[in-house]
């Protein structure tokens, strides 16, 4: 039978070739699945090495998120004839109708606006 007292357990398993040790003050470990996420927080951790190898042994309480999947938002297209359009209403340059157009997201009603309110 394996004793109960920590110090003795740690002595009977380096007799046998197996090192012991706790991890402290670790906060959480988060394991990654495609669609979710395990949490364990404040968890007991020991590793064990045998043989060269190391066997990480985890306790606590765990806690199940859903991934959140990343939205990308790709820069609106601008055509040449959308700058051309906004130049011939406004009057303003090239340059000024390119950018009126990416701040108003390429809506040309609004980026027309933009412009004529200066």
């Amino acid at each position: 039978m394996l004793p109960t007292n920590p110090r003795e357990l740690k002595r009977r398993m380096k007799q046998l070739g197996i090192d012991v040790e706790e991890l402290k003050d670790v906060k959480t470990i988060t394991i990654e699945f495609p669609d979710k996420e395990l949490i364990i927080r404040e968890p007991q951790i020991v590793v064990m090495k045998i043989q060269g190898q190391k066997i990480y042994y985890v306790s606590g309480g765990t806690e199940e998120v859903a991934s959140k999947e990343v939205v990308v938002e790709s820069a609106p297209s601008i055509s040449e004839d959308d700058i051309k359009f906004v130049m011939e209403q406004t009057g303003a340059s090239r340059e000024e109708a390119l950018n009126a157009l990416k701040k108003a997201g390429g809506d040309i009603p609004q980026a027309i606006l933009m412009l004529t309110e200066k």
